[in-house]
C-alpha cells in the first residue's frame, strides 16, 4: 500500500510498526495545528483513523477483504504546541466483519494527548482494487 499522495504523507505521519495486533506511528505538530497554534483535534483523529485502518486492513486481508472506517470517536485530554506526537493502536475486537481499535496519542513526554476508538467494517474488495 503506497503512501505517495495520501493524507498520511501530507500530514507527515510515519508508520514505524504495523501488524493486526499493533500499529505505531508519529506525526509532527507543526503543520497540523489549529489557529491558536495547538495540535488540531482533527489531526489526532486522522492519526487514529489511519492507524486503526492499517491494523484493520492487515487483519481483513486474512479473509480476502478490505477495511473501511465506519465510526470514530476521540477524547482530547491535553494541548500540544510543538514536537511530535506518537499514536499506538491496539485491537479491542478483531472479527470477520468488524474490527475495533483503541488508539492512544501521546506527546514527547509520554503524556496522553488523545484517546480514540475506531471501528471498521470488513467488506469484499471492490472489483479492480
Amino acid at each position: 500500500m503506497g503512501m505517495e499522495g495520501t493524507l498520511l504523507q501530507l500530514m507527515g505521519i510515519v508508520v514505524s510498526e504495523a501488524s493486526p495486533e499493533l500499529v505505531v506511528a508519529t506525526m509532527p505538530v507543526k503543520g497540523n495545528t489549529q489557529p491558536y497554534g495547538l495540535l488540531h483535534g482533527g489531526a489526532s483523529c486522522v492519526l487514529a483513523e489511519s492507524l486503526g485502518s492499517i491494523g484493520s486492513a492487515l487483519h481483513a486481508a486474512t479473509y480476502g477483504k478490505v477495511a473501511v472506517g465506519v465510526d470514530i470517536n476521540a477524547t482530547h485530554h491535553r494541548a500540544v504546541r510543538e514536537g511530535v506526537v506518537k499514536g499506538v493502536a491496539t485491537p479491542i475486537y478483531l472479527g470477520r466483519t468488524t474490527t475495533s481499535y483503541e488508539v492512544i496519542v501521546t506527546d514527547e513526554r509520554d503524556k496522553r494527548v488523545c484517546t480514540a476508538r475506531i471501528t471498521c467494517q470488513l467488506i469484499q474488495a471492490p472489483p479492480g482494487s
